[in-house]
């Protein structure tokens, strides 16, 4: 058994109580950023704060959508500036859109627009065969689709379950775009297809014509993500 000296001993003891440096301790940096004020403003979710030393404001489609794509971003001197502009330039965005819309000439519906049509379609949840749906209406002739044809796109087994599942993805592009239905249009064909689609009319009573998509609708498809 090894045996230590009283010199030993506390030689060592002098080791275990001599004064250590002091850790070095990080600064704060004064540009890291808050937490992060979380707010609304129509359809949008705004994210505000402060980052690299400047307010920055920013608006995304809200949690129940499907992506998270920034949609516009403002900057000001001080937060609440910030979110105003930001505010400003959504108002500004709705109002050149709302404005350039296409009149349907057989409706008086005012058709959005390819870009309205490309973001609310990446946004809203549609569901696999409403989504076969819309592609193959985009892909089609200029003289549109059967209800048969539309029907087997989606893998439905009856026309009328198509006909719901079409109105229902119109009904979700129709909230995320504000958009508002004439009640004698809704009538005369399944609610919410209006905002997507017309009928081909045919000159026979017992065929109520194709499904045909509105123009802008069809290009957002066919240049934007693909759906399936």
């Amino acid at each position: 058994m090894t045996r230590f000296s009283m010199q030993g001993r506390t030689a060592t003891g002098r080791e275990l109580f001599r004064d250590k440096k002091p850790k070095k301790v990080a600064k704060a940096n004064s540009d890291t950023p808050p937490s992060v004020q979380l707010g609304e403003h129509g359809r949008y979710q705004i994210k505000s704060g402060r980052l690299s030393g400047e307010y920055v404001a920013r608006a995304f489609p809200k949690s129940s959508t499907n992506a998270r794509g920034l949609i516009a971003e403002a900057k000001g001197a001080t937060e609440e500036l910030a979110i105003a502009a930001l505010h400003n330039a959504l108002d500004a965005r709705e109002k050149r859109r709302a404005d350039n819309r296409r009149v349907d000439e057989l409706t008086g519906f005012p058709i959005p627009s390819a870009e309205e049509y490309r973001e609310a379609v990446n946004q809203v949840s549609l569901s696999g065969p409403q989504r076969a749906m819309l592609t193959a209406l985009a892909y089609a002739d200029a003289d549109g689709l059967t209800e048969t044809r539309l029907r087997s796109a989606a893998g439905y087994a009856s026309h009328t379950s198509a006909n719901r599942a079409l109105s229902a993805a119109g009904q979700l592009i129709a909230n995320y775009l504000s958009l508002d239905a004439d009640l004698e249009v809704v009538l005369e064909q399944p609610e919410g297809t209006m905002f997507l689609a017309y009928r081909e009319e045919t000159g026979e009573d017992e065929d109520q014509g194709n499904w045909v998509l509105h123009a802008e609708l069809r290009a957002a498809i066919r240049t934007g993500p693909s759906l399936t």
